[in-house]
């Protein structure tokens, strides 16, 4: 469905015209009009719909709504009354504005950022005109006429809060709106047309009290500007912008037909494919020394959207790293000939290393070698073989309803391909996998001890059975995190290939020891920072060859300490920022430098980043919560908005490049671009709210995926940890532990339970 329509249907809910029933009070265009089973829904709350009916609360009983009337009429659950209770004043806040106060906040409100003082911004500014207002007034009582004009501002403020825009200033029927300013976001130009389409058709749905529908026009440009400053005093005071840019917008809107938006030609620029335009040609504008070119927009394109699945960006080109690069392409020859090799790969986080070894698997994608790769997780390190388990579960092509025969189907698929003993190996894959058999298989009557060592060798027979076919390539990823079943099986991998034609890349951080060592076939390689001219390199690639005006360059490069990550983090940020222009064969500044214009850290340009794309921030922070990696449906449980709200937040998350998305909605996984970014997202959460996420992450999970309970306590171990809930966390970590034992994975169990007795050391005294 188109996405202007989808947000019309949502906010006509809210912020819907009323007539004037004949013969009866007059009710108050901009109040919301609730549609309770809806509007519970949209809260969550959609089973005291029927309680509600029954009561016979209507909107104008609701306001007067208390905690002890919820009580009465069954909302016993403590946090159901407060989300109700906030809901609620929150409307009465938007019936007790005056004409002028407009209602800005949506339903999933977020906290908005301080705003700065006076700004050069480059900017999209937004007018927006209601049609025949004065023969509107003519026609209507002063107080109709007003409360037609609260509806439609109520309307415009609402569509655009949507797209996060700032609604700054009431001119009679004139609305301005700033898109970039107090808080900035990579796409202004799109979201300012979008939200002008939304506005048009919320606004044609009012209706004034004859009945006679309402209609806007629109003007959008983009420019730079001045804002900031404060002018005026009291109750008149408001932000101030200078420049061309709202002269031109106002003067675009005199030319937009009744229900259209039209823009100027820098904003379309700025749009390319994104909808389909009309050209309405070169106009004579009042005020505007030059002709303008205008463009009405008219829809949302029908062309392929921006976002492709996991491998949909675009990779910053692999500079400085020839060297490195031509060592694992050696080692590949002797791989070719028979020969295995393991290549320990380490640097610090951002230098490059998953960059390298996706510039290996590219330049071997002729010769077409079996790939495995092994991701390590922060919140599994002490989860016995659960990157191997996550290996088979994404070649085996699992899905979150297949049944266990499917799943047993499609594990047999996957061993079917290393060995002819399928039988023999397929229940020590099930078990490890958790997979149900119900009876398919016999019964393992062995010793938990011996099904972990028959379970190893089964791994490690089928690498050797897909070894004998064809080269394998295997890469481990950030080992740091591993667990030790997994680092105990990878030494087996490790004694093994020696032999085989494998080429094994392990990669990790410096603050970590690899256990394995004192192998002939093995090779360490240190990846260290780049130089200036291997950062400029970079910038150059990103750029597109187009050079950055001399200063820029300058203050980039002595901020980025030859870390690849920073250089990709902080060139997009200073592109992205406004501060320069496009000038053909070069980058241009659009004013002076301003010192905040460049992040002094990768955190602060991550932060920058994330910051204008909030609310998207608050997804991305809760997807850290949960770990690099995260699933819809999970995040879904816990992010506490609509799902078109949630789509459109990831939407952005997966445009911005900070995740990467794997599959489609609601059955998508999503993954941090890097860890580090992750860390940034994490890191930035108040830690009262990292508790508040911890805790509903493990609520979620106790109660709607059970087999998550069964099969990784010592996940929730982590979240009720992460929560402070130290008696809940002490009692998943002696499960995990006794798991853990079952399974002789006994180093895990060790620290499992080691966590589980700190955890009650920090209880208060007691039996």
């Amino acid at each position: 469905m188109n996405v202007a329509l989808a947000l019309l249907k949502k906010r006509e809910m809210h912020f819907r015209c009323l007539k004037r029933p004949a013969q009866s009070g007059r009710s108050r265009p901009g109040r919301p009009e609730l549609y309770f089973p809806k509007w519970l829904e949209d809260l969550g709350l959609g089973k005291y719909a029927e309680a509600f009916a029954e009561n016979k609360i209507d909107p104008d009983v609701l306001p007067s709504l208390t905690s002890d009337d919820l009580k009465d009429i069954g909302v016993r659950v403590v946090g159901d009354r407060r989300k109700l209770l906030n809901a609620i004043a929150g409307f009465t806040r938007a019936e007790d504005r005056s004409p002028h106060e407009i209602v800005t906040e949506p339903e999933s409100s977020v906290e908005h950022a301080p705003r700065p003082g006076a700004e050069r911004r480059h900017l999209t500014l937004m007018f927006v005109d209601l049609v025949g207002s004065t023969a509107l007034s003519e026609r209507l009582d002063p107080e109709d006429m007003r409360d037609v004009i609260r509806a439609y501002q109520n309307v415009v403020a609402g569509e655009v809060a949507l797209f996060e825009g700032h609604v700054a200033k009431f001119m009679g029927d004139g609305i301005l709106v700033y898109f970039g300013w107090p808080r900035a976001h990579e796409d202004e130009a799109e979201r300012a047309v979008r939200a002008g389409l939304a506005v048009t058709q919320a606004v044609g749905v009012l209706r004034t009290v004859d009945d006679e529908p309402l209609t806007c026009r629109i003007g959008i440009a983009t420019g730079l500007v001045v804002v900031g400053d404060l002018v005026g005093e009291g109750a008149a005071q408001e932000e101030a912008v200078v420049g061309e840019t709202p002269n031109l917008a106002a003067r675009l809107q005199g030319l937009a037909e009744p229900g259209s938006v039209v823009v100027a030609p820098g904003t379309r620029r700025l749009l390319g494919d994104l909808f389909e335009m009309a050209d309405l040609g070169n106009h004579a504008l009042k005020g505007i020394s030059e002709p303008v070119h205008a463009w009405q927009a008219l829809r949302e394109s029908r062309a392929e959207g921006r976002f492709q699945a996991l491998r949909g960006t675009k990779l910053t080109a692999l500079v400085g790293r020839d060297e490195e690069l031509g060592l694992l392409l050696s080692r590949w020859q002797h791989v070719a000939e028979g020969e295995g090799q393991a290549v320990l790969l380490s640097g610090e986080a951002g230098i490059g290393k998953s960059r390298i070894t996706q510039a290996l698997r590219e330049h071997l994608a002729n010769e077409q070698p079996t790939r495995l790769r092994y991701y390590c997780s922060p919140y599994h390190t002490n989860s016995a073989l659960h990157l191997v388990i996550e290996q088979l579960e994404r070649a085996a092509g699992f899905l979150a309803d297949d049944t266990s025969d499917e799943k047993c189907d499609k594990l047999e698929a996957v061993l079917e391909v290393a060995t002819e003993k399928v039988s023999e190996v397929a229940p020590l894959f099930a078990a490890m996998l958790s997979i149900p058999t119900n009876g398919r298989y016999p019964a393992l009557d062995i010793t938990p001890k011996e099904q972990k060592a028959r379970t190893l060798d089964a791994l490690l027979g089928q690498l050797v059975g897909l070894a004998t076919r064809q080269p394998v390539l295997m890469i481990l990823e950030d080992a740091h995190w591993i667990d030790p079943t997994s680092a105990e099986w990878f030494g087996l991998v490790i004694d093994r290939i020696q032999r085989l034609p494998v080429l094994l890349v392990i990669t990790f951080r410096p603050e970590f020891t690899p256990p394995w060592s004192g192998h002939g076939h093995m090779t360490t390689l240190a990846l260290n920072r780049l130089g200036r001219r291997h950062g400029a390199g970079m910038i150059e690639h990103l750029t597109g060859g187009k050079p950055l005006p001399a200063e820029v360059m300058e203050q980039i490069l002595d901020k980025i300490d030859g870390v690849p990550l920073f250089v990709e983090e902080l060139t997009k940020t200073v592109l992205e920022s406004g501060i320069l222009v496009d000038a053909g064969d070069r980058y241009e500044l659009t004013g002076p430098l301003p010192s905040l214009a460049i992040p002094a850290t990768l955190q602060d340009s991550l932060m920058a980043r994330l910051d204008r794309l909030a609310p998207v921030k608050e997804v991305a922070q809760i997807g850290a919560v949960i770990g690099r990696e995260f699933g819809h449906e999970l995040l879904a449980a816990i992010a506490d908005r609509s799902e078109v709200e949630l789509s459109d937040a990831l939407d952005q998350l997966v445009s911005s490049e900070l995740v990467f998305r794997r599959g489609t909605p609601p059955k998508a996984a999503y993954n941090f671009k890097h860890a580090l970014v992750q860390d940034a997202a994490y890191s930035s959460l108040l830690k009262s709210k990292r508790q508040q996420l911890h805790a509903r992450l493990a609520e979620v999970l106790e109660t709607r995926f059970p087999e998550t309970v069964e099969t990784k306590p010592e996940l929730l171990a982590q979240h009720f940890t992460g929560a402070g809930l130290f008696e809940q966390a002490a009692g998943y970590w002696r499960k995990a532990g006794e798991r853990a034992i079952q399974s002789s994975a006994n180093l895990e169990a060790i620290n499992q339970l080691n966590k589980g007795l700190e955890c009650l050391m920090r209880l208060p005294e007691g039996r």
